[in-house]
């Protein structure tokens, strides 16, 4: 079972004949994982998160909380090869939003603090960070910097914002995984990867950190609050 880009490749590139169950993965056919989502084929099947299609979502919840939204920087890790699809949305839905990004690249703990001694440089007025499991590891340093440099931030995970992050939008990938231990239990019981679809999500959340929002002086519109499914106070 795995959980990411990289995991997902890895494994498969390790085995032909093992199942792998993707626990969550952004894009399984673009990056060669399954076929297709319908007819995986092979030993590999699972879920994706489909995130790419909700870079625009964050963008547009950030722009909810600052309406005067001119540049976002945007925290990667280049060496994850999902990155460069999310960007290409991301980049997307600021065009269309009007939103300048500036991307920061972060692959370790010393890359991350340059990059982010650069974007208080810069003078952004949101952070947006894509998915990947070295940036959530690091969550916490993240989330401390978001405070003090009193800057609104946007996740794809959820535990971004249980340690001081602003907001999430995601699928539910607590979902996600438990869907997917059903898929090793029929696995167990003689189904074959390649004949199980690969699923999409069907539950998203979105949770604010309200005590978050106090700290740097933001004022959550009572609109988003409403849509949250769940509020950290």
């Amino acid at each position: 079972m795995t959980w990411g880009t990289e995991a997902a490749l890895e494994a498969k590139r390790a085995t032909k004949i093992i199942p792998i169950v993707m626990g969550a993965m952004g894009d399984p056919v673009g990056q060669g994982v399954v076929s297709s989502l319908a007819h995986p084929g092979g030993n590999v099947t699972g879920f994706t998160s489909l995130a790419t299609e909700l870079e625009r979502k964050r963008l547009e919840i950030l722009k909810e909380i600052v309406p005067n939204l001119p540049l976002v920087a945007v925290l990667s890790n280049p060496t994850n090869r999902y990155t460069a699809t999310a960007l290409q949305s991301a980049r997307r839905a600021a065009e269309t939003l009007k939103i300048a990004l500036k991307v920061h690249e972060a692959h370790d703990a010393a890359s991350l603090d340059n990059e982010l001694d650069r974007v208080i440089g810069e003078r952004p007025r949101a952070l947006l960070v894509l998915a990947d499991t070295f940036l959530e590891q690091q969550r916490r340093r993240i989330a401390q910097f978001a405070l003090k440099a009193k800057l609104p931030s946007a996740y794809t995970y959820r535990e971004h914002v249980e340690v001081g992050g602003l907001v999430s939008y995601a699928p539910s990938y607590h979902d996600m995984f438990r869907r997917a231990a059903a898929y090793v239990d029929k696995i167990l019981k003689g189904a074959k990867p390649g004949d199980l679809p690969v699923e999409q999500p069907s539950k998203f959340e979105l949770v604010i950190n309200l005590k978050t929002a106090k700290t740097i002086g933001l004022t959550i519109p009572p609109s988003l609050l409403a849509r949250a499914d769940q509020v950290i106070e």
